[in-house]
């Protein structure tokens, strides 16, 4: 995966609670267990003026020219709930998306997020409603900073408007993963040494659990 250190770029507010993930990817935009061909139903039953059709809507936030190529979303408490789909991530992250603040998630979703590149970044209601506020201004000149490494939402100040920051927190196994850009089976191999040597130990104290395995000598 891409690592994800800080990303600086356009935030687009869809400030909506219990936006689930049927909303964000509904199932007949679902035609490929790939990771890739999801982009274009990202929140399709919003994004478009008719169920199945490609006819954008104007008045969605992500169709507006002041959004365009949008990194950053800002969205509601108990964002990505309902399924479990890891869809809705994919989605997500192949239409650009490379972080989304808001004031809770669903689990599942949040962790999808994780394992994918994708930073799901918690802060206060209020505090995401005044980064709404900060950007509908002037979308394009006033962008905000995800920074994983001080785990802090930043944006400048701009035209008499004061700066704002907003700490947030993060459990260390999660940052790690972004900021290295992993995946699990990649944060597992972080212990490959630790993980032969128990093996080497154990095939000494327990001969007959490793019976043909890794023995030139048998054929299966």
């Amino acid at each position: 995966m891409e690592p994800l250190r800080e990303i600086t770029a356009v935030a687009a507010p869809l400030l909506r609670d219990n936006v689930d993930t049927d909303a964000i990817i509904p199932s007949r935009e679902m035609k490929t267990v790939s990771k890739t061909g999801l982009a274009d139903g990202l929140f399709a039953g919003w994004r478009y003026t008719a169920i199945g059709g490609r006819e954008p809507d104007p008045s969605f936030v992500l169709n507006q020219a002041d959004f365009s190529g949008a990194r950053i979303l800002l969205g509601g408490a108990n964002f990505g709930c309902g399924s479990s789909r890891e869809h809705a991530v994919w989605a997500l992250h192949e239409y650009g998306i490379r972080a989304v603040i808001a004031p809770s998630f669903a689990p599942i979703f949040a962790a999808n997020c994780i394992r994918n590149g994708l930073s799901p970044v918690r802060l206060p209601a209020d505090a995401v409603a005044a980064l709404a506020a900060h950007v509908a201004v002037d979308p394009r000149s006033r962008p905000i900073t995800v920074d994983m490494l001080r785990c802090e939402v930043r944006a400048a100040a701009v035209d008499g408007a004061a700066a704002l920051r907003f700490p947030f927190t993060f459990d260390a196994e999660s940052r790690d993963m972004l900021l290295e850009g992993l995946d699990a089976i990649d944060l597992t191999l972080k212990h490959r040494a630790d993980i032969e040597a128990f093996l080497i130990r154990d095939r000494s104290a327990r001969p007959w659990i490793h019976l043909g395995r890794h023995n030139p000598d048998r054929s299966t």
